[in-house]
């Protein structure tokens, strides 16, 4: 049973100051993988609708999963004529027009006022009842839970695993798995294209599980992770190609859950054949309800495309700190004002651990400024500390936040607003930033422009007291928790993460072995 999201719903209400009676049209991206022939739309929007008040279930309309994913970039994008690729698990049902199966691979050609759709992977008929369904999603979740080990976030782990391998040494292998052929065709082995994260693989003399990972060596594992990450990226590559010819565009928007892989993005920019990439805040399944809305208001309301952003502090301000909510061991300073980015930028000059809660909060699963964890990217301690305070696997790389306008100083490849892909460190630059360049040369780039609202003045205040125009940026967030939404969320997580200080609008929360 499909259930509405109504809390969720009555705050973008209550932020936009609008009633139900106010809402012209609902679209939701339909989500219900195995429908019965015929009944599919009307069940999914039945269930939905009931759960809406009124007029809000009345209005409601579904529309593809995938396409939902190719507008929340596109409509965002300014670009006229692009091509559209979204890549994951599994969207909709395909119906009566592709035949049996669900959205996995699809191209489409976009300008201002059609949404062609040129591209569809579907799956291959095997003997007797079953089917090959072709998911790179899926493929690589599958590897990734038999190369990574239980307890670590199995993908981004499998992809900074990957900086460690020699892709080399599983190379054959992999090509006997995944298949690419003319016109963009994908075929991937039977189980690793689907959900199926059970059954053993064999490579390489060894039997890969999801409960064999301990028995395989760390560079066995990093080995196959660069192999896979080699051969993802390869396939990706093929099917923009085959885009870039069909279409003649010379813009790519990318989503889909397998657009949050940020070395392939970099590598897409690379080799892909377009001369602009863009990925929007929210390339996963969240973002497909800004591409619903967005569809709604530009191609039924028939109004004009909204601004291209820079920055994504949608959701809710973080409200104050209750006087109940300090703990022990830190202590409140309220009213800084004007002196809290000298402050801060102080205490991030001397290497400590900064909290930055400023704004709304970040549409997407990147913080960009507004829920952050801060720190000077100088030092490859910092990221030993960060690793251990988050929990994570020690080979996991941090991110840089840099003045936009300095990125070419530091980086011979560029990032982007959303930090969704990764770009090219200078050689000679690389020592000065340790804790944000991972071991194969890169990191996952946000560039801060001029417009952004939350990060760009303590940046530039940092720059000048540290000469570096970055900063190490990472959710604020504990170990398997979302990034936390308010001021006593914030201070509860600091006090649990061991952060230095936490800066909440003009108030810091400060450890008391730190003196100010």
């Amino acid at each position: 049973m499909l259930t509405a999201p109504t809390q969720a719903l009555t705050w973008c209400l209550d932020a936009a100051g609008v009633g139900p009676h106010d809402v012209d049209a609902v679209w939701v991206p339909s989500m219900r993988p195995t429908p019965a022939a015929g009944s599919w739309l009307s069940t999914e929007r039945e269930e939905l609708a009931a759960g809406l008040p009124e007029p809000l279930g009345s209005r409601l309309r579904l529309m593809s999963h995938h396409t939902a994913h190719v507008m929340s970039g596109y409509l965002l994008s300014g670009l006229e004529h692009a091509a559209g690729l979204v890549i994951d698990a599994g969207g909709s049902t395909l119906g009566a027009d592709f035949g049996p199966g669900r959205e996995r691979i699809t191209g489409y050609e976009l300008t201002p006022n059609r949404i062609d759709r040129v591209y569809q992977a579907m799956p291959t008929v095997l003997p007797g009842p079953r089917r090959a369904h072709h998911s790179l999603g899926h493929f690589y979740r599958n590897f990734a839970m038999r190369i990574i080990p239980p307890g670590d976030e199995a993908e981004g782990s499998l992809m900074a695993l990957a900086a460690f391998g020699d892709p080399s040494r599983y190379r054959y292998d992999l090509q006997q798995l995944l298949h690419l052929e003319d016109e963009g065709i994908v075929r991937i082995e039977p189980l690793l294209g689907s959900a199926d994260a059970t059954a053993p693989v064999r490579i390489g003399g060894r039997s890969w599980t999801a409960g064999s990972v301990a028995d395989a060596s760390f560079e066995e594992r990093a080995d196959l992770a660069a192999a896979v990450q080699e051969a993802f990226c390869r396939t990706v590559i093929h099917v923009a190609r085959h885009l870039r010819r069909i279409t003649e565009a010379t813009s790519l928007v990318f989503s889909g859950g397998c657009a949050l892989n940020s070395q392939l993005n970099g590598r897409l920019a690379e080799e892909a054949d377009f001369d602009t990439l863009f990925i929007g805040p929210a390339p996963h399944d969240a973002g497909t309800a800004l591409g619903a809305a967005l569809y709604g208001w530009h191609h039924q309301l028939r109004q004009p495309p909204l601004f291209v952003p820079v920055d994504a502090a949608w959701g809710p301000s973080p409200g104050l700190i209750p006087n109940t909510a300090v703990p022990a061991g830190y202590r409140l300073i309220n009213g800084l004002g004007d002196r809290l980015i000298p402050t801060v930028a102080d205490l991030l000059a001397g290497h400590h651990v900064v909290g930055w809660v400023e704004g709304g909060m970040e549409f997407g699963p990147r913080a960009l400024g507004h829920r952050s964890i801060l720190a000077h990217p100088g030092r490859t301690e910092t990221r030993d500390r960060l690793n251990a305070i988050k929990q994570r696997a020690a080979y996991r790389p941090f991110a840089p936040a840099i003045l936009a306008e300095r990125a070419h100083e530091w980086f011979v490849t560029g990032g982007d607003p959303f930090m969704n892909r990764v770009a090219r460190a200078r050689r000679c630059r690389s020592s000065q930033i340790g804790a944000v360049v991972h071991h194969d040369g890169t990191t996952r780039l946000q560039t801060v422009s001029e417009r952004h609202s939350g990060l760009r003045p303590l940046l530039e205040e940092f720059h000048r007291r540290a000469g570096l125009p970055m900063l190490l940026n990472t959710s604020f967030n504990t170990k398997g928790a979302p990034i936390l939404k308010d001021a006593e969320l914030a201070v509860h997580a600091a006090a649990d993460l061991g952060l230095d200080a936490v800066a909440i609008n003009d108030s810091l929360l400060v450890s008391d072995k730190l003196s100010i």
